[in-house]
């Protein structure tokens, strides 16, 4: 089976001829050092996982051809990732780990205590495609761009429940048995915390579960970690 495997934006049917773009070709061929006729795998987050053909290479650009279908599609489950940017290697750190661990969409959100002002959606967007591809995904969560998270609640659908993973309740960690299934969204805050106010309004919803994730206040980016794998574990694909 081939190693590297690519994110591509292009339908995969087969006998169909896959475009790579500039930045892909040169990946293949300048850094890999890949060669016509050598093989990679890919996919597109629709039609599972491909094994593929270099047909070309080059710095302008290239292509592939579709060989056989290797792995059918797997989507996450309907869990969204909500987090307040924090320093960039550990903001890019979030955003890699909830595309490993299975979060359908990545919302970043600025609140009262929220650092920092502005982020690269891009920029974070290209590292949920690269970690779809080393983990083996077939499946790259939408990264949105920074929203006030009182506009994230005022335009929230109550179906979908919140876990608020608060640190006020450090203490003996939950195991979220009984909850109800469905659509889902983690909640994670700044290093600062949530200010009263956001506290207040969190509280006061009636689709938000505040949770503990330990006798220890944790970090941002290890608390989404933890929140991710406890809620896999028990509403997840993890079970």
């Amino acid at each position: 089976m081939a190693k590297i495997r690519l994110f591509i934006e292009h339908p995969l049917v087969p006998g169909q001829a896959v475009p790579l773009d500039a930045a892909q070709a040169h990946y293949l061929s300048g850094v890999m050092r890949q060669r016509a006729g050598d093989q990679v795998t890919v996919f597109n987050g629709r039609d599972g996982e491909w094994l593929a053909s270099i047909a070309q290479a080059g710095k302008r650009g290239g292509g592939l051809d579709l060989i056989r279908q290797t792995g059918d599609q797997r989507d996450p489950p309907d869990l969204w990732m909500i987090f307040a940017p924090i320093k960039k290697a550990r903001t890019d750190f979030i955003v890699e780990k909830a595309a490993e661990m299975g979060a359908a969409r990545i919302l970043p959100v600025q609140t009262d205590f929220t650092n920092s002002e502005r982020i690269r959606q891009d920029r974070l967007q290209a590292h949920a495609i690269e970690a779809a591809e080393q983990c083996g995904g077939t499946y790259v969560p939408a990264v949105d761009d920074l929203v006030a998270l009182s506009k994230l609640l005022d335009g929230w659908d109550p179906a979908r429940r919140i876990l608020w993973a608060d640190e006020v309740l450090a203490g003996p960690a939950e195991t979220l048995a009984g909850l109800p299934a469905g659509p889902w969204a983690i909640l994670i805050g700044p290093e600062g915390g949530f200010s009263d106010a956001e506290r207040k309004r969190l509280s006061s919803l009636p689709y938000v579960t505040r949770i503990s994730l330990g006798p220890r206040i944790l970090r941002a980016d290890t608390a989404a970690v933890a929140a991710l794998a406890l809620w896999q574990s028990a509403l997840g694909d993890w079970r």
